[in-house]
């Protein structure tokens, strides 16, 4: 009897030091519908490119970039309203130390992936501009797997490897950057889902 009180004791505070060290708010179903706007996004910007009204070089990298922002707006906001109506149901607050941390490891290589495409834009060397979002990406996953669960590295981890894979064959690249952000993103968030909730 006292051996299980030890255990469920050991039990208690090990959940608490990962509560404490983690960042445990975060939402499967974020990863789902980060995917399915993904796979939206996709769907206009092949419209965009096949469409016999744009001819305008300009016009057509306005409209895919509107259409970039508004996936990336989109997905963002839902991620933010999934994780904090999780962190309240659970009784955790979102806005900690270890979530300043994990944002912070989040964002640096996002703002280097945002440099490294504006240059490829300006030189007009579109070819590397998906496997750089591609790469930085997963690198960045893969940095904030230590602050959150640490699947979100596995996550990061096929998300560089399909950025390579893009960088080598980039006649395929839209489609492996639907393969990366949208349906990965899916598959990863039905497992977190049903494995966290």
């Amino acid at each position: 009897m006292e051996t299980s009180t030890h255990a469920d004791d050991l039990k208690t505070i090990r959940k608490i030091m990962e509560e404490s060290s983690r960042f445990l708010s975060l939402s499967g179903l974020s990863g789902v519908f980060a995917g399915i706007f993904a796979i939206i996004g996709f769907i206009i910007a092949l419209l965009i490119l096949n469409s016999d009204r744009i001819s305008d070089a300009g016009n057509i990298d306005l409209a895919l970039f509107i259409d970039a922002l508004v996936i990336l707006i989109a997905a963002l906001s839902v991620s933010v309203f999934l994780s904090y109506r999780k962190a309240l149901r659970n009784g955790n607050r979102i806005w900690t130390g270890i979530t300043k941390r994990m944002l912070l490891n989040l964002i640096i290589p996002l703002l280097s992936a945002a440099a490294f495409i504006l240059i490829f834009y300006i030189e007009q060397n579109f070819r590397y501009i998906i496997p750089s979002m591609l790469v930085f990406y997963g690198l960045a996953l893969v940095n904030v797997g230590k602050f959150t669960f640490g699947e979100i590295q596995y996550l990061g981890i096929l998300q560089v490897l399909i950025g390579i894979i893009s960088a080598v064959f980039t006649e395929y690249a839209l489609y492996l950057w639907v393969l990366g952000f949208g349906i990965l993103h899916i598959l990863y968030g039905l497992i977190m889902h049903k494995k966290y909730r």
